[in-house]
């Protein structure tokens, strides 16, 4: 066993809109030799995802604020190569937080061991990990869909999004996607949406709720907001009486550097008895053995699919950050470590 030299992307300085190269630097640290109770870890994957850029803001949130000058976290898939740790030996294929470097060195303690059954590793940072999670848990428990309903789903051909389309499909919903650009609307009719709307071409929330009342003329029932903006205007628009939104995420309004006025319609939400919730992956927590069941089950069926947007090497992990900001992905963005 011998201390491995790992390069590591630090946050440089807390971005004001849109992260920029300025936001991170490239530093090296040392994974020294594990103590009782550690594990020496070498990274192969790490995922890059949109919360991220919640934590990189001074602000009290459910996880803590990133640190200027210190290593950035995220989940990560990692082959043990030195262990003090009883369950752990070198070869065994862990998931954790310590992404955003090439090797680490802490405790065994919480840590996933992957027995992969026929997955590639990085499945689990995306299908089968966080994003397949939120998106289960979000529609199944949140959303709460029922055969026949019409689902609406923006970011549709994102890592959560994407996943949300063929659950939905799965329970037997009509689907109605978002995304922008011909490529991701046809990647969308490729995982089964019945309808699709490019946003792209439809600007501003009369002309995106116009293109939502055409995509879903019977209305919709539930909506996963991914976006906010004027997708939410749109959805409140054309949600049914007693419809459900489920919100996970909205990314339209993350690197905003003041604040933005919300929807102008939310009086929708009185007349038609909506229901409207906020929800983090860890809510399921306690679910995951059924969410492994279902999704099993789904991807042995062929119900479920998936697609990776990879980049290459730690340095570019920036690059594959602010890209993700800017619609540069199709299903999950991962960084290739090794």
């Amino acid at each position: 066993m011998a201390a491995i030299a790992s390069r590591e992307i630090r946050l440089a300085a807390r971005p004001v809109g849109l992260p920029t190269d300025a936001t991170f630097e490239l530093g090296t640290a040392d994974a020294p030799d594990p103590g009782d109770g550690e594990v020496q870890v070498k990274n192969a994957w790490m995922s890059v995802d949109p919360y991220m850029r919640g934590r990189m803001i001074d602000v009290k949130s459910y996880v803590p604020p990133f640190q200027v000058g210190q290593a950035l976290e995220g989940g990560a898939v990692g082959e043990v190569v030195a262990s003090k740790a009883d369950g752990f030996k070198p070869g065994d294929l862990v998931l954790s937080m310590n992404g955003w470097r090439e090797a680490w060195t802490g405790p065994a303690k919480g840590l996933q061991k992957i027995d992969p059954r026929g997955l590639p590793p990085q499945a689990f940072l995306g299908v089968v990990g966080m994003p397949g999670m939120t998106a289960w848990g979000g529609l199944l428990h949140v959303g709460r869909p029922k055969e026949g309903e019409t689902v609406f789903v923006s970011a549709a051909a994102g890592a959560v999004g994407s996943i949300v389309c063929q659950i939905a499909k799965a329970k037997g919903c009509r689907v109605v996607g978002s995304a922008g650009g011909p490529d991701k609307i046809k990647y969308l009719k490729s995982i089964g949406c019945d309808a699709t709307v490019d946003y792209k071409q439809h600007r501003g929330a009369r002309a995106l709720t116009k293109a939502l009342a055409e995509a879903a003329p019977e209305g919709i029932d539930v909506y996963f907001e991914n976006v906010g903006g004027d997708h939410l205007f749109a959805a409140l628009q054309c949600l049914n009486m007693r419809g459900r939104v489920a919100v996970c995420g909205m990314i339209s309004q993350y690197n905003d550097s003041e604040p933005q006025p919300g929807p102008s319609n939310l009086t929708q939400i009185i007349g038609k008895r909506l229901r409207v919730e906020g929800f983090i992956v860890f809510d399921f927590i306690d679910k995951q053995a059924d969410f492994v069941r279902d999704m099993a089950g789904w991807i042995g069926a062929g119900a479920i699919k998936w697609e990776e947007t990879v980049y290459d090497g730690l340095e570019k992990a920036p690059e594959a950050f602010i890209d993700l900001f800017k619609g540069a992905n199709v299903g999950k963005m991962l960084v290739k470590l090794a």
